[in-house]
């Protein structure tokens, strides 16, 4: 068998050269990676911090544009994240969320909709499809996530979670005062209104 670290940099090595192919022409949009079923690889020693840093073999990968590469062959199956490409899958380590959502900007006036943009680069828009989700934080509070697709989500950061607060409004859901957000035609409740007011 071989050992850890040389296969490790193989690997990488391997799947970096298979993402490149996979990608195609730039513009092609995301490689269909639900498409995709090759034979699980073993793991490999990568992984995403909760801040969207990305490390290998515990050392931060500098390099912006593999991590954007990277990021269009991620993959989620149940509660596991993997990194795939035609011909092989290998799983990783995610500490919280795979993306982050890093900048917030507001169409449409008002109750428009919201796009976010992540740490790789892209814009996702708040809607039906992408929906927002609302976690209890460790520290108090609550965590917002942002459906970026396929089960990938991003993390909002804490500062525009208070954007997001600000921008907040009332409404009664099923009998109880909530509060949340409208983005896209959809409304997102947050909490119990008085648990949001509490929660900052």
């Amino acid at each position: 068998m071989a050992k850890q670290g040389r296969s490790d940099s193989r690997t990488l090595d391997g799947l970096a050269t298979a993402a490149r192919d996979a990608a195609g022409p730039a513009g092609r949009g995301l490689p269909p990676v639900h498409l995709w079923n090759p034979p699980f690889c073993g793991d490999l020693d990568l992984r995403i911090a909760g801040d969207g840093t990305w490390f290998y073999m515990k050392t931060p990968i500098g390099r912006p544009a593999l991590v954007r590469l990277f990021s269009t062959i991620l993959k989620r199956e149940d509660d596991k994240h993997f990194l795939v490409t035609p011909v092989e899958k290998v799983g990783i380590r995610v500490d919280d969320a795979p993306f982050v959502a890093v900048e917030m900007a507001r169409e449409g006036g008002e109750h428009g909709l919201l796009r976010f943009r992540t740490n790789v680069g892209d814009w996702v828009p708040c809607d039906s499809g992408h929906q927002l989700r609302f976690a209890p934080s460790e520290k108090g509070g609550l965590k917002p996530y942002l459906h970026v697709r396929a089960g990938l989500w991003a993390k909002v950061t804490r500062a525009l979670y208070y954007d997001l607060v600000d921008m907040g409004e009332q409404r009664m859901i099923d009998g109880r005062m909530m509060f949340g957000i409208e983005s896209g035609g959809e409304f997102f409740a947050m909490a119990d209104a008085e648990q949001v007011r509490d929660a900052g």
